[in-house]
C-alpha cells in the first residue's frame, strides 16, 4: 500500500524530466524536485522489500570523476547497478583526451550504447558546470544528426556551482527525520563555515544547501567569517527562493548567531570564492609554486578561525540543545581525523549514525534522477516493478 500511495503522489506532480539532464536543483520545478524525492522513496522501499528494480536490460552508465570521491562514486555505481546498467569509468589518463580529443568527440564516442553519464568536476571554479553543459550540447548534436540512437542523460555528481545529489539526499533525510516536507516550514537550518586544516574545499555543498532548502519555507542562515563568501549569484538566488516560499534567508558572520535556536546545523569548511578563482588560474597555468604559496596563505588565514568548530558549547545554543547535525562527509573531526577541525568528536559520535542515514539516501536519489530522465511515465514504471515483484535475491 505504501508503494501505491507513493505512485499516486508521483502522478499528481507535473514533471517534464524525460530526456533532460539533472545539473542544478534550481533548474528543476518544485514538482520535479518533489517527484525525485518520491521516486527515490519508492525505489528504496522496493529494494527493502527485496524487489528487483532492474529497468534496463542492457546499457552503460559512464562515470567521469575529476576529483576524489567515496560516497558519490559508490552511490552512483550502486544506483546504476540497481537499475540494471553496467558501469564504465572514463579514465581520462587512459583515453585519447590526453592526446587532444575534444569534448564533442569524447561525448559521442562514449555514448553509443550509454543511458547515463555521471560527471564530477568541482576542481575549477567557472569550469565544472560549463563542462557539463558542453557535454550536453555535444550529445544533443550527436542525437540530432543520428550518430546516437539515444541521447544519454547527464547527472551532475558535483560541480563548482552545485552538488545536487548531495543536497537532494540531505532533503530526503530531513523529510524522513521531521516527517514531511511541510514540517520543514519554519525550521531553522544553520549552514555554517567551519575550520579545517586544509584548503580548497569546493563551494558546491553550501551553495546546494542554500539553493534548495530556501524553497521549502525554511529559515536558512548562512554563516562564515569575513572574506569566506560564496558565489554571489547563488546567494542572491537563495534570497529570492526564500521570499517566494515564505521562508527566510540571512547571512551572518557568527557561528554562534547561526546556531542560536537552530533545528538543524550543517558546519562545513569551504574555500573563499575569491580563493577558488585564484586557485583555478594557478591550476590551469600549472603554477605549482603559486599553488603552494596560495595554500600557505589560506591555511594561515583559516587558522585565525579555529573557534569555528561545532562543539558541545555551540550545540547547547540550538533549539533544546538538540539540533540535528548534518554533514556531507568525511568530516574533519577534532582529535580523530585531525588535531583541530570542523566538529568535536563527542558531537560527531552522537550523530554518526544519522550522518550515515543521510548518506544512505544518495544511491536512491541518483537512481531516481536517472529513472525520471530516461522514462516518460515514471509512475507506470514503478507500478510495473511492484506488480512484477521479481525477487532481488532469488531465494
Amino acid at each position: 500500500m505504501f508503494i501505491e500511495n507513493l505512485i499516486k503522489e508521483i502522478e499528481k506532480r507535473d514533471t517534464n524530466m524525460y530526456g533532460k539532464d539533472f545539473l542544478l536543483t534550481w533548474d528543476k520545478s518544485q514538482d520535479e524536485v518533489e517527484a525525485t524525492l518520491l521516486v527515490s522513496e519508492a525505489l528504496k522501499k522496493l529494494h527493502a522489500n527485496n524487489v528487483s528494480t532492474n529497468i534496463f536490460d542492457t546499457g552503460l552508465a559512464v562515470s567521469l570523476f575529476r576529483d576524489n570521491s567515496t560516497r558519490t562514486r559508490f552511490s552512483y555505481g550502486s544506483a546504476t547497478n540497481m537499475l540494471g546498467l553496467t558501469g564504465q569509468d572514463l579514465d581520462e589518463g587512459k583515453s585519447q583526451i590526453a592526446h587532444g580529443e575534444t569534448v564533442r568527440e569524447t561525448a559521442n564516442m562514449i555514448s553509443f550504447l550509454t543511458e547515463v553519464i555521471g560527471i564530477r568536476d568541482d576542481m575549477y571554479l567557472g569550469a565544472g558546470h560549463t563542462y557539463m553543459k558542453d557535454v550536453a550540447a555535444a550529445l544533443d548534436d550527436g542525437y540530432k544528426n543520428n550518430v546516437l540512437n539515444q541521447r544519454p542523460t547527464i547527472v551532475n555528481l558535483q560541480c563548482d556551482v552545485d552538488h545536487p545529489t548531495q543536497s537532494m539526499a540531505d532533503l530526503a533525510h530531513l523529510k524522513d527525520y521531521f516527517g514531511s516536507l511541510e514540517n520543514l516550514r519554519g525550521k531553522k537550518i544553520a549552514m555554517t563555515w567551519a575550520y579545517s586544516p586544509s584548503y580548497g574545499k569546493p563551494l558546491s555543498v553550501p551553495q546546494g544547501i542554500i539553493g534548495l532548502m530556501t524553497r521549502f519555507g525554511m529559515d536558512v542562515q548562512l554563516a562564515y567569517p569575513e572574506g569566506y563568501g560564496l558565489i554571489p549569484e547563488v546567494v542572491e538566488l537563495a534570497g529570492k527562493n526564500a521570499a517566494q516560499s515564505g521562508g527566510n534567508f540571512k547571512v551572518v558572520n557568527s557561528m554562534e548567531d547561526a546556531f542560536k535556536d537552530a533545528d538543524i546545523v550543517y558546519p562545513k569548511s569551504w574555500a573563499p570564492f575569491h580563493v577558488m578563482g585564484e586557485r583555478t588560474k594557478l591550476l590551469r597555468a600549472g603554477d605549482q609554486a603559486g599553488l603552494k604559496d596560495l595554500e600557505k596563505q589560506c591555511l594561515a588565514n583559516n587558522a585565525k578561525f579555529k573557534n569555528w568548530e561545532c562543539d558541545e558549547q555551540k550545540m547547547k545554543l540550538t533549539k533544546g540543545g538538540k539540533a540535528l547535525y548534518m554533514h556531507c562527509l568525511p568530516a574533519d573531526i577534532s582529535g580523530v581525523s585531525c588535531k583541530e577541525g570542523e566538529v568535536a568528536a563527542s558531537v560527531f559520535d552522537r550523530y554518526r549514525l544519522e550522518t550515515y542515514r543521510e548518506a544512505g539516501h544518495k544511491p536512491f536519489i541518483i537512481a531516481a534522477m536517472i529513472l525520471l530522465g530516461r522514462f516518460r511515465d515514471p509512475a507506470a514504471v514503478l507500478a510495473a516493478l511492484d506488480r512484477r515483484a521479481k525477487p532481488r535475491l532469488g531465494f
